[in-house]
């Protein structure tokens, strides 16, 4: 599994549904944040946008237009999904280099809507199928369940994952740790798992990596901290700072870690949303990072610019979007190039 960092094809989305229950009392104010994202990406690469059918896709294509956004980089697939979480329902794409040529395939692991917490999701579980197909490639399925959102390579052999996540039993009761990391090895070619503890609180999925700590590069990850002694996420967060400085590489070197704020404490109707800046995510030339109208958006901007110092840092608005539990990672995946 290529780092995020490496040449895209391009990015996927799967729309999401005004039926859809990610959104309560709010699905109006989260295209627009779609739209905006989109208007960013298709600067620099293609984007494919999963629809439930041709009126959905009508409609997105009037959105986008009113946007301002060009279509000529936009594809759209009548690949049905209930929610809109692509980075956990989504293909898992490999890359292999054999006899000078580049070959891609898909990893279809199984999606259960974390723990089986939504019902239903035979459809978003099918999606990685239907782009193997599309593209016509190798499709390899493990046989268990398991979220893009959960895992983070480097893409050197090195993974990181939560165990609040993975040795959940609402995922895979049967397996224990150690075949979890073989399935690991196996499907995704790496050869160094690292585990950290509990995710932040307020995240429905029981903890993904991708809220917690990132790689930037295959040395460096950054990793959220929460400075209020008096704020629930800040012993949790604390606990994975001190895992992560006890935690090598897979050539056994100790990671260089760069620390991130937190946004504090947003909320949505009484509810504590896991809003965290590390949910960024990685295109060609550019990141794109949530923001929440918190005062931290700044300085975490500023810090994301300097450990992607070829690539533009652009923070987009996420208040909206994490009334979801989810931000700009969960709703995308990448698509190696070929």
């Amino acid at each position: 599994m290529p780092a995020e960092w490496e040449p895209h094809a391009g990015t996927w989305f799967t729309w999401p549904r005004p039926e859809g229950i990610s959104f309560p009392g709010k699905y109006e104010t989260v295209p627009p944040v779609y739209a905006e994202l989109i208007r960013h990406l298709v600067t620099v690469e293609d984007v494919h946008i999963n629809v439930w059918h041709a009126q959905m896709e009508q409609w997105v294509r009037g959105l986008l237009r009113e946007n301002r956004t060009p279509l000529e980089r936009v594809h759209f697939h009548h690949f049905p999904a209930y929610e809109p979480w692509c980075r956990d329902h989504g293909p898992i794409f490999l890359v292999r280099e054999q006899n000078g040529k580049r070959e891609r395939a898909v990893v279809d692991w199984g999606y259960n809507a974390w723990g089986g917490k939504y019902p239903p999701f035979d459809l978003d579980d099918a999606v990685p199928q239907h782009i193997a197909k599309l593209r016509g490639l190798p499709l390899f399925s493990p046989g268990i369940v398991m979220e893009g959102g959960s895992i983070e390579v480097n893409g050197c052999g090195t993974l990181l994952t939560t165990e609040a996540c993975l040795l959940n039993p609402n995922r895979n009761p049967h397996l224990n740790k150690a075949q979890i990391e073989q399935h690991l090895r196996d499907f995704l070619g790496v050869t160094n798992i690292l585990w950290l503890g509990d995710g932040i609180i307020g995240d429905d999925t029981d903890g993904h990596i991708d809220d917690l700590t990132r790689f930037v590069n295959p040395t460096t990850v950054v990793t959220v901290i929460e400075e209020d002694p008096q704020d629930v996420n800040h012993e949790i967060l604390q606990d994975n700072l001190r895992r992560l400085r006890g935690l090598k590489d897979q050539d056994g070197r100790p990671l260089r870690i760069v620390e991130l704020p937190m946004p504090g404490v947003i909320e949505h109707d009484g509810q504590r949303l896991p809003a965290s800046y590390a949910n960024f995510y990685i295109a060609n030339e550019l990141v794109l990072v949530p923001t929440y109208r918190a005062a931290n958006d700044a300085k975490a901007l500023a810090i994301l610019q300097r450990e992607f110092p070829n690539r533009r840092v652009v923070g987009v608005d996420s208040t909206e979007l994490i009334w979801g539990l989810g931000s700009f990672h969960c709703i995308s995946q990448q698509e190696p190039a070929v």
